[in-house]
């Protein structure tokens, strides 16, 4: 039996397209290519912590961002004190919690990740330029969902 979403959709339809994204981003480099931008010698999950700080939109928790990385609290706990040695980041004290800090990222890692992420919008960008807008708007609108879902998914 189909694998079939409620519209009748063959999920396994969208398979070879998503396997064949994994294999061009890993083929291609893309996130090395956007980590070299930073002129940062970082590696995946530290590059990770110091995005995720960077696209909050208040300072964060250790377990925040460990939760929105999907990885184990000391893990997290090692990248951050690495991001903070490098002066990437910095701790600030938690107005709620005396005992506990918050995680911000400082002005060189602000620039890192700006570096980074103009990169990556920059590739992707070309790659859609020209696709409509309608397209484009969906394109997002479904990726949001669909990352939703699929994180929501691997989580329970």
């Amino acid at each position: 039996m189909a694998d079939e979403t409620p519209a009748g959709v063959d999920v396994r339809d969208v398979l070879p397209q998503l396997a064949q994204l994994s294999n061009a981003f890993s083929r291609g480099h893309l996130v090395e290519r956007a980590t070299a931008a930073t002129g940062l010698a970082l590696d995946r999950p530290a590059m990770g912590a110091l995005l995720i700080t960077r696209m909050a939109d208040r300072p964060l928790r250790i377990g925040e961002i460990a939760e929105r990385m999907q990885v184990a609290g000391p893990h997290i706990t090692r990248q951050v004190q690495e991001l903070e040695r490098r002066g990437l980041v910095r701790r600030i004290a938690d107005p709620l919690d005396r005992r506990a800090s918050l995680i911000e990222p400082t002005e060189e890692g602000a620039t890192a990740t700006d570096r980074y992420t103009s990169t990556l919008v920059g590739f992707f960008g070309d790659a859609i330029a020209h696709w409509s807008a309608e397209d484009r708007a969906d394109l997002g609108r479904l990726l949001k969902r669909f990352a939703a879902d699929v994180t929501a998914r691997l989580t329970d």
